[in-house]
């Protein structure tokens, strides 16, 4: 996170990243570093020049077929909708979302978004990425449901160094791993988070990732959207969604003008920064052979998004590394000085 010198709003550079966990251990960890607001995530979606709720709630399903109606008619009328859709055996995305949910809710929020997620028409790719659409018949229209939920009082980047601030700890950026790595040698425990693949150099292929773009503007409004994420589901427009990051702080107070974040997506290149994998049948194969590679190399652990090619969230990221130092890191520490794994 940084702050946007003509506005004064913090904002996320990678998009919005709203923290949330059930994970108590999780929670009381990233909580020695920063306090947390009470933020909660909501969520809207504009499709043919109006704004619904989403995940689908009730309040969805009644404003989108212009209905009133309770929890269990709504419950029926979806499973209507979706027998109406006969398909029996889903092959792929699409007949899958159509089968949970119907065709007119499924073309209004998800199919013209998903083509832009992943620039893959939705038949074509597997029934699997979906598991089970969220679809709720009461009126709870937030995003999560975990036990803690919100956003650092001071930002992410406070957090960060504060973590850092450690007379231990020493910091070299702006150079590349990649050069140093020889230098580092074996026998110096590593913990790499950067593409797997590239570690590698490559020798099993390329695995497919997604990168991300995003556009920056600053209006003279106060208020842009009202919400911090707005999507943008319909395929005519290229961007995914808005982010606008003042909604996130409600509790700090800026005197005019916000800042908006339009979010496009695309395939990455080798020159690209990777931002989350696609995980198709062929990538999950090939991982597979890195991880072979990955659990033979010495003093390495491989961690994060990219080094494990695994979508996580901040939360999910923080158990594994907590997890990480159990099982792998601990062992090796001796009056707080790393020394060989007790193993060895």
């Amino acid at each position: 996170s940084e702050h946007d010198r003509a506005t004064g709003i913090e904002f996320h550079r990678y998009g919005s990243h709203l923290f949330h966990t059930s994970n108590r251990r999780v929670w009381d960890f990233i909580r020695r570093f920063s306090s947390f607001n009470h933020y909660r995530h909501r969520v809207f979606s504009r499709f043919r020049g109006r704004t619904y709720t989403v995940p689908i709630n009730l309040m969805t399903i009644n404003q989108f077929f212009g209905r009133d109606l309770s929890p269990t008619e709504a419950q029926e009328f979806i499973r209507q909708q979706a027998m109406a859709g006969n398909i029996a055996s889903p092959l792929n995305l699409e007949d899958k979302a159509i089968s949970l949910i119907g065709r007119p809710l499924y073309e209004a929020f998800f199919k013209g978004y998903t083509q832009k997620q992943w620039e893959t028409e939705p038949r074509s790719l597997p029934a699997d990425i979906i598991g089970r659409l969220p679809v709720r018949f009461s009126r709870n229209d937030f995003y999560f449901s975990d036990l803690y939920e919100g956003l650092p009082i001071d930002g992410y980047a406070a957090i960060f160094r504060r973590m850092l601030d450690h007379p231990l700890i020493g910091i070299a950026t702006s150079c590349d791993f990649f050069d140093l790595r020889r230098d580092i040698g074996p026998r110096c425990p590593v913990v790499y988070t950067g593409p797997v693949d590239r570690y590698f150099e490559f020798k099993c292929g390329a695995l497919g990732w997604r990168t991300l773009d995003f556009e920056i503007e600053r209006l003279a409004v106060d208020d842009f959207q009202g919400a911090a994420v707005v999507n943008y589901p319909e395929p005519d427009v290229r961007y995914t969604r808005i982010h606008e990051f003042k909604h996130l702080h409600p509790e700090r107070r800026h005197a005019g003008g916000t800042l908006i974040m339009r979010e496009y997506s695309r395939f990455a290149g080798r020159e690209d920064e990777p931002y989350y994998p696609i995980g198709r049948a062929e990538d999950k194969l090939r991982y597979e052979q890195y991880r072979a590679l990955a659990d033979r190399e010495p003093n390495v652990i491989f961690g994060g998004r990219l080094g494990t090619y695994r979508y996580l969230d901040m939360h999910q990221a923080i158990g594994a590394a907590l997890h990480c130092f159990d099982t792998k890191v601990a062992s090796r520490l001796s009056n707080g000085f790393v020394g060989r794994p007790a193993a060895e």
